[in-house]
C-alpha cells in the first residue's frame, strides 16, 4: 500500500522538504509563496539577500547520470501542450535533489541547459552541497519495470 503512495508529487513534496531542511541550516529563513507560483517553490531570506528558489527532483538515470528536468509539461492529464521552461530572470536558484540523496543548490545563472541538464559529473560539481536522504525509485530495477518501459524490448539482451 505504501508503494502506491509514492508518485511524482509526493517526490516533489520530499524535495521540497529537503530544500527547506538544507536552506534553513544554511542560515535562511525558509517561506513558501501563499498561492501557488508557477516560477519558484520556495523564498530563502538569507539576511542581505533574497532568492526565489526553484526545487527539482529526479531519479531518472542515464550515461551515468541523473537527469534533471528544468520544464514543465503540464501537470494534469487535460495537457494543453505548453512547456514551461525555467527561466532565470523568474527564479534566482535551483535546489536539485536526486535519487542517491545528492543534492545541489545551483544560481539560475550558472544553469546551461534549458530542457534539463544531467547532475553527478564535474559540470556542477561546484554546487554540490550536503547529502540528503535517498529518493524511491519508481521502479527500482530494470527487472521490475513494466515491459513498456523496458528497453530490453527493443534492444534484446544486448545492455
Amino acid at each position: 500500500m505504501e508503494d502506491a503512495q509514492w508518485n511524482p508529487r509526493r517526490q516533489g513534496d520530499i524535495g521540497e522538504l529537503s530544500a527547506i531542511t538544507w536552506l534553513s541550516g544554511a542560515g535562511a529563513l525558509v517561506s513558501l509563496p501563499l498561492f501557488h507560483s508557477p516560477d519558484y517553490d520556495l523564498i530563502a531570506d538569507f539576511g542581505g539577500q533574497v532568492a526565489r528558489v526553484q526545487v527539482k527532483t529526479s531519479v531518472a538515470w542515464h550515461k551515468g547520470r541523473f537527469v534533471v528536468a528544468l520544464c514543465t509539461r503540464g501537470g494534469n492529464q487535460s495537457w494543453n501542450r505548453v512547456i514551461k521552461h525555467l527561466d532565470a530572470s523568474r527564479c534566482d536558484s535551483l535546489f536539485a535533489h536526486v535519487g542517491d540523496g545528492r543534492r545541489w543548490y545551483i544560481p539560475a545563472g550558472a544553469l546551461e541547459g534549458t530542457s534539463s541538464i544531467c547532475l553527478g559529473g564535474q559540470k556542477y560539481s561546484e554546487y554540490e552541497v550536503d547529502r540528503g536522504e535517498p529518493l524511491r525509485p519508481r521502479f527500482p530495477t530494470l527487472d521490475s519495470a513494466p515491459p513498456w518501459r523496458d528497453t530490453r524490448a527493443v534492444k534484446g539482451t544486448a545492455l
